[in-house]
């Protein structure tokens, strides 16, 4: 049997099989991500909710793996050498995910590296502005008098959208014929902002096809959507 008894997080959130990866998250975009990696890989892991609504992340025991005190983390058990390793931040985690599995990332070096920079063009740009369109659109930022905030990130969405329009307008997914943790860690953001966030109307998605045609090709992934709900709330 694992011993997590190095890991804070676990007294809060007890393993009921420490030997299996354990994930700390909520199905956020950020969170269903590696929900959705998960689910892909068929990797044995057990979840655990993450109340953010309820400030959980910042716990002392969830700073303790995550100081920037947000979801989702990790501990796997099994990690390099064999030593249990824990992990923040999405991106990094659907890395190290895909190069432990051999999984959704490509072997060959040029391709792998063209697979990360989509990757971080999710983490950089897509993520934080359709973010805050969400903010200032359904959340706090919608009672502002200034609307100058929600029409900046409305108009760069907008712009991003059309970036991966074209990216997408002569392929299956982001990198062609092969789906990738490029595609995994956008799908969600793009299902949320025009579901969750209910922004549709908002950012003209029917002017963009080809996002909507791989959306609707990558819900229709099983693995999807069981990540899409796990953890359930």
């Amino acid at each position: 049997m694992s011993d997590l008894s190095a890991f804070p997080i676990a007294r809060r959130w007890p393993a009921q099989h420490p030997d299996r990866l354990q994930l700390y998250s909520l199905n956020t975009p950020n969170g269903v991500k590696v929900s959705i990696m998960l689910e892909e890989t068929g990797l044995p892991y057990e979840a655990h909710l993450v109340d953010i609504g309820n400030d959980e992340s910042h716990l002392p025991e969830f700073l303790a793996l995550n100081p920037n005190g947000k979801i989702p983390a990790i501990v796997d058990p099994h990690g390099p050498g064999g030593q249990p390793l824990g992990l923040f931040e999405s991106g990094a985690i659907l890395l190290y995910l895909a190069e432990k599995t051999g999984r959704f990332l490509p072997a060959d070096p040029a391709r792998r590296w063209e697979t990360i920079q989509w990757l971080f063009f999710q983490m950089a740009s897509i993520g934080p502005m359709f973010g805050q369109v969400g903010f200032f659109h359904k959340y706090a930022g919608r009672e502002y008098e200034d609307k100058r905030p929600l029409a900046r990130y409305v108009n760069e969405s907008k712009r991003l959208l059309g970036v991966l329009d074209e990216r997408l307008a002569t392929r299956t997914w982001i990198m062609g014929d092969d789906y990738t943790i490029a595609d995994i860690a956008t799908l969600g953001w793009v299902e949320n902002l025009i579901g969750w966030y209910e922004a549709r109307d908002l950012v003209e998605y029917e002017r963009f096809k080809h996002v909507d045609a791989w959306l609707q090709r990558g819900l229709a992934r099983p693995a999807v959507q069981r990540g899409l709900k796990i953890p359930s709330r």
